[in-house]
Parts: structure tokens; C-alpha cells; sequence
């Protein structure tokens, strides 16, 4: 079992560089080379630093078993920690619970810490693939004092189903 603790601010591959790309505006007879320019996703905004002496800690378990341990800031939910760290967390619906693809598999000893789902994220946890007693949408957790230390696994699999793709 590997385990990797990963600060605040660093990414499992953070070394995009920027690419060449090259077009023809319809107005233009001269092919024009511009910059691509590509950020990383923690520099989005989406994750808060943490202060310092506060920083909460998460363990991810990915699908082939690896543990990596992240400090993250108090109220950052869990799809957005993911993500930011290239982790293998889809999203689908952007973190508005209409999706099953950020489903997680929470730790028992932290699973009664977090907040009793609503009822939008029952019925989308009911479309998960996998489904446990300790599942939750990773979009709907939010980081808490109470959650430091949490281990959340990754599901082998993911359904890629959206309330929408049951209406008339």
C-alpha cells in the first residue's frame, strides 16, 4: 500500500505547459500563431487554503487501492478536492446533486460526522453504482473539524446518470 501526503496548492501532475495552436481567421489570408494558455485546477478557485494550524486532512483510496492524504480548508466539499488534485472523480452535473458520478464511500468511524443527506441526494444515490451503507455524493460532503482524518474510497465505477435523463 502506498500512501502520499500531498500539500495545499500541489497537484499529482503540475506541469502544464503551454501549447502552440495554429488558425486561419476567415478574415486573415496568414495562418496566425497564438498561446495556449491552460491553468491548473486548483488555481480556479474552487478550494480555499487553509490557514495555517487549521488545515484538515483527507485520505483518498483510488480505485487500484492507492492512499493519498491532502490538507484542505474547512468547507470545501469533496467532488471539488478531487478534482483539483486530478483525482478520478467525473462530476457530471457540476456539484448541483444531479448526478450520481462524485459517488464515495465514506469511512464508518467518520460516516455519522457528516450531515444526513437530503432527500436529492437519496434519490441520486440510489442510481450509484456500488451502493454501501456509508455511500454519500463527494459534491454534497463538506470538509469540518469533525471530518479531519477522513478516508473516503473512490467506487470501481461510476453510472453516468442525471435526473434530467428521466424527464418527458
Amino acid at each position: 500500500m502506498i500512501k502520499t501526503i500531498i500539500p495545499y496548492g500541489s497537484s499529482i501532475s503540475n506541469t502544464i505547459k503551454p501549447s502552440l495552436i495554429r488558425f486561419t481567421p476567415p478574415h486573415q489570408s496568414l495562418s496566425t500563431i497564438r498561446s495556449f494558455h491552460q491553468s491548473l485546477t486548483n488555481h480556479h478557485g474552487h478550494l480555499h487554503k487553509p490557514n495555517p494550524g487549521e488545515e484538515l486532512h483527507i485520505t483518498f483510496i483510488t480505485k487500484d487501492g492507492q492512499q493519498i492524504t491532502y490538507e484542505v480548508a474547512e468547507g470545501d466539499n469533496v467532488l471539488d478536492i478531487a478534482q483539483a488534485h486530478n483525482l478520478d472523480m467525473e462530476g457530471a452535473c457540476g456539484g448541483s446533486c444531479a448526478c450520481s458520478t462524485c459517488h464515495i464511500i465514506v469511512d464508518p468511524e467518520f460516516y455519522d460526522e457528516i450531515p444526513e443527506p437530503d432527500d436529492d441526494e437519496n434519490d441520486m444515490l440510489d442510481l450509484a453504482f456500488g451502493l454501501t451503507e456509508t455511500s454519500r455524493l463527494g459534491c454534497q460532503v463538506k470538509m469540518r473539524k469533525e471530518l479531519d482524518g477522513i478516508r473516503v474510497a473512490l467506487p470501481a465505477m461510476t453510472r453516468n446518470l442525471q435526473s434530467k435523463d428521466f424527464n418527458n
